[in-house]
């Protein structure tokens, strides 16, 4: 049984470090991060607030548009969040409800 995926972006604050993921469960990937669970760039970096999202119907649909997204230019990522949550609200507790 297929259940798609989901791309999106952690920050430590507007404007400041971001991290693009992918994952099948966001709610349970997100609840990682913030909880300081997952080792690695997010913890280090304090990237604890969901930004951003957008699901796809396959995760391997999922995959490649997180590969396109971490080559993109910083601008363009920063201009995907605007568009979608141009007040950079923590967007968690969306994904649980």
């Amino acid at each position: 049984m297929e259940y798609g995926g989901f791309v999106y972006i952690m920050a430590s604050r507007r404007n400041g470090t971001i991290y693009i993921g992918v994952t099948t469960d966001l709610a349970k990937r997100v609840w990682e991060h913030r909880e300081g669970l997952i080792e690695g760039f997010t913890k280090k970096y304090g990237c604890k607030t969901l930004v951003w999202f957008e699901r796809h119907d396959t995760i391997e649909a999922a995959i490649t548009r997180e590969k396109q997204m971490k080559e993109w230019r910083r601008a363009w990522k920063l201009r995907r969040i605007e568009e979608m949550n141009p007040d950079w609200n923590d967007l968690f507790e969306l994904v649980c409800s």
